[in-house]
């Protein structure tokens, strides 16, 4: 009654049903967790992060190589499986749409973004993260995918637990399928983790520029963190993972990462030209307009797969942004209202300059009248 979700959401008749159960306290006992964890100082966030990384990264390590002996090469074929008439079942779109889903898993990358003003020598070391982490995750999602698939034909991995249809074909049976199990708990507390820590970072920064009423930028006198959003963000996501199950946050989380890329590069390929003089210690190669052109259409082709379940959710949680904004941060942004005093000022350096070009044309005036007065008293 206390170990799921009251709701689940039903892919195929695209609405919610009753589970019968109360409520997920495990995840909202493992978001109070790391809700006081991020309290904390960011350097033991980093620490425990880190460990949790490397365990994970153990634990996939182990699935690879302890399974890839037991690959059958015949599993391969078809390299595509034939599309069955939709658009989600199998074929090339069908790969698209899981690519839609899967697409959440590497989203953790601008995680690193978000943390640039608490990290030493950022503009090395940003850029280093950012890359050896997408390049990471990349082998390693290729290799499990590799070698779970080779294990068993693909129909058999289509259930809610597809590592445990794989194993089966393995002769470690019960102690590997406990050691994944604690990889994949592990996998989703980092991912909790690393994805409150970048959201209280972003809404303390909305806060500093105006966007966010002050209490977001409110920083602990001890241990310098922004403990008001981070509370503020932990009961708000204590209360999802509590009631919506994970699958649900995971689409909406993915078509907003999807929009949110498409307007970076875009901001990428103008400010190269609005912003000629900015100093860029890093710059991306054919950053200009290759790259951002490429990530554009990649990204409206993976908003292809979306469901029109999650494109609704997605217009509500926008809508629900705008209504923010347009209530306190447009009314309350430094930005503007620095731009606004801006043309204040060169309205009032306006006025003195009419002023002085009258004067000068008066003074102007009344030497010429003095100098034809001057000619007619010589002659």
């Amino acid at each position: 009654m206390i170990v799921r979700a009251p709701l689940y959401w039903n892919e195929h008749a695209e609405r919610f049903y009753v589970t019968g159960q109360a409520i997920n306290l495990p995840a909202i006992a493992i978001t109070i967790v790391i809700t006081i964890l991020l309290m904390i100082r960011i350097r033991q966030t980093a620490i425990i992060n880190l460990v949790l990384v490397a365990f994970k990264i153990i634990i996939l390590l182990i699935f690879i190589f302890a399974c890839c002996n037991y690959v059958n090469p015949n599993n391969y074929h078809p390299f595509f499986p034939p599309n069955k008439g939709s658009f989600s079942e199998y074929g090339v779109t069908g790969m698209l749409q899981a690519c839609t889903y899967v697409f959440f898993a590497y989203v953790g990358f601008d995680s690193v973004s978000t943390v640039a003003q608490e990290a030493r020598s950022s503009q090395r070391s940003l850029p280093i993260a950012i890359i050896g982490s997408t390049v990471i995750s990349l082998l390693l999602y290729i290799g499990i995918s590799t070698v779970m698939v080779g294990l068993v034909p693909y129909n058999s991995l289509n259930s809610d637990s597809p590592l445990s249809q794989a194993i089966k074909a393995t002769p470690y049976g019960l102690w590997l399928s406990i050691v994944m199990s604690l990889g994949a708990i592990t996998s989703l507390i980092n991912v909790a983790l690393t994805g409150m820590l970048s959201q209280t970072r972003v809404f303390y920064a909305m806060a500093h520029d105006g966007l966010l009423p002050p209490i977001f930028a409110r920083i602990h006198p001890r241990t310098t963190t922004p403990w008001i959003s981070i509370l503020i963000c932990g009961v708000f996501c204590a209360i999802f993972s509590g009631i919506c199950p994970v699958d649900i946050l995971g689409e909406t989380t993915s078509i907003s990462a999807l929009i949110t890329y498409i307007f970076v590069h875009i901001t990428v390929t103008v400010m190269r030209y609005t912003h000629r003089d900015m100093q860029r210690p890093f710059q991306v190669p054919f950053g200009s307009w290759l790259i951002p052109t490429i990530g554009t259409l990649l990204c409206i082709l993976l908003m292809k797969g979306i469901t029109k379940a999650t494109g609704f959710r997605f217009l509500v949680w926008i809508a629900l942004g705008q209504i923010i904004y347009f209530s306190y941060g447009f009314w309350h942004s430094k930005q503007r209202k620095l731009l606004r005093n801006e043309s204040n000022l060169s309205t009032i350096d306006l006025v003195p300059t009419i002023s002085s070009a009258r004067e000068q044309h008066l003074q102007s005036g009344f030497e010429l009248d003095l100098i034809s007065e001057n000619s007619g008293n010589a002659v």
